[in-house]
């Protein structure tokens, strides 16, 4: 008897402990409901970040000639490299190269500031890639790792195995460190080519109603449906397209195992055929934003109908545009310190534990972009960014004859940003409940971010509220 009540007991706190371990590392926590973010520490920490990175911003109201280069460089890793982008592959190696996957860079320069905008064929940028590609490059060239813009198309057929943790080994697969040092490398050396081919060129640029080409995927509300681009045209007659866009590139799903850059590639390789010309894609609002792919009979024909059709309209839209010698180049990043880690499974009353974001390899910070081309106010955040946001941010923007380019994935990866009104409502939804990790007034967090910004880069605006 006394043996079997020794056991019970033992039992009992074996029990405890593993409540208490699950409880602890795990959850369910209650939700925290404070929106108060600018008395919040990592509001102060951020606001001191951004304060610190703008003092290398020099404006002018004479900025010298513009000065431009560009570069590419195939990235495609071996094949048997898992897949990121659809958990449903369960980290099962590639089986082939649909098309090759690129990095591509524009370095601009007004002779006191410079910006290398880097795009790239990847489901997202990940902290450890860009902390090396900043670190190869600074030992080459004068460039700063504020100076790189970073984005990518976020195609679902373009490498995993670049995260370690459980969130990535979901989303992509094994980690594998030869797979970031690939990216890296060859992401470095495509910026340092840009850089170095930097020659006297001229400036344009456009805006075309994509809204037959994207879908709002969550929910009945209008959405930046804008594709933007710049074309970029060197003394010697090179020419460079930029083009922005917000619509997943989704078209294939997780049974496509083979690497693609998917319609953004073919958006590419379509402009590319005019002679000498380079074409760059940046992934935009990608949050909630859907494709919607022409008609025809397979998936890879509708992914290249969708990339030609596009590229037409670039192509068609930039006849006998207005040129300038001289545009103003101005550019800065900071860190992001994150509101408390807050995934929300189940319920929009409970959370995981905030030990839950470690376990998984969620990093508590972020990386904010600010970038002036001109007219073009570049917005790089690193989530997969409501396009439903993004609308509202362009709209007040117009009103100030600003053009707002908003770009996902800023070299991190914090979930989805969606609207803060959004936060509450049942039943669950994925984007604004288990994929929004970072609190109930991350949209109003990074609204301040954005006028913060624009102070310092468009400083005789008088700004209108979001």
């Amino acid at each position: 008897m006394k043996k079997l009540k020794k056991f019970l007991v033992i039992l009992l706190i074996v029990v405890l402990l593993l409540v208490g371990s699950f409880l602890l590392f795990i959850g369910p926590w209650p939700v925290y409901r404070n929106t108060d973010f600018k008395s919040a520490k990592y509001y102060q920490k951020t606001l001191e970040e951004l304060q610190n990175a703008s003092k290398n911003v020099h404006l002018s109201d004479t900025p010298g000639p513009l000065k431009a280069g560009w570069a590419s460089q195939i990235i495609t890793p071996p094949i048997g490299t898992p897949l990121g982008g659809y958990s449903n592959r369960k980290g099962k190696p590639s089986t082939g190269v649909r098309d090759e996957l690129y990095a591509k860079a524009i370095a601009l320069s007004d002779g006191q500031d410079t910006v290398v905008i880097i795009g790239t064929d990847l489901l997202l940028v990940p902290p450890n890639v860009a902390d090396k590609v900043r670190r190869e490059v600074g030992e080459k060239v004068k460039l700063l790792p504020e100076q790189l813009y970073f984005t990518a198309s976020h195609t679902h057929c373009g490498p995993g195995a670049w995260a370690p943790g459980v969130a990535g080994k979901i989303t992509g697969g094994k980690y594998n460190p030869a797979i970031v040092d690939h990216l890296a490398k060859n992401i470095a050396e495509v910026v340092i080519n840009a850089y170095n081919k930097m020659e006297s060129a001229k400036i344009a640029s456009g805006l075309i109603d994509g809204s037959n080409y994207i879908r709002n995927r969550t929910r009945k509300e209008p959405i930046d449906s804008d594709l933007n681009f710049m074309l970029l045209e060197q003394n010697s007659g090179n020419r460079c397209y930029v083009i922005r866009f917000s619509a997943h590139p989704t078209i294939y799903d997780g049974d496509m195992m083979e690497f693609s850059a998917e319609f953004p590639g073919a958006l590419q390789q379509y402009i590319e055929r005019q002679p000498k010309t380079t074409a760059i894609y940046l992934g935009g609002a990608l949050g909630s934003s859907g494709p919607k792919a022409p008609d025809a009979p397979d998936t890879e024909s509708r992914v290249l109908a969708m990339g030609n059709e596009l590229g037409q309209l670039v192509l068609d839209t930039s006849q006998n545009i207005t040129f300038k010698e001289q545009v103003e180049i101005a550019s800065f990043g900071f860190l992001i310190h994150m509101p408390p880690f807050q995934v929300r499974p189940v319920s929009v009353k409970w959370r995981l534990s905030p030990l839950a974001g470690k376990i998984m390899g969620v990093p508590p910070y972020g990386w904010f972009h600010a970038c002036r081309v001109g007219d073009i106010f570049m917005v790089g955040l690193p989530f997969d960014f409501s396009s439903e946001i993004s609308r509202t941010w362009k709209l007040s923007m117009s009103t100030m004859h600003i053009d707002l380019w908003t770009t996902s994935f800023s070299s991190a990866y914090c979930g989805y940003l969606s609207p803060d009104r959004y936060y509450w409502e049942e039943p669950l939804n994925y984007e604004t409940g288990l994929m929004s990790w970072f609190g109930p007034s991350c949209e109003a967090f990074m609204s301040d971010l954005l006028h913060q910004s624009l102070q310092y880069l468009f400083p005789n605006i008088k700004q209108a509220s979001l």
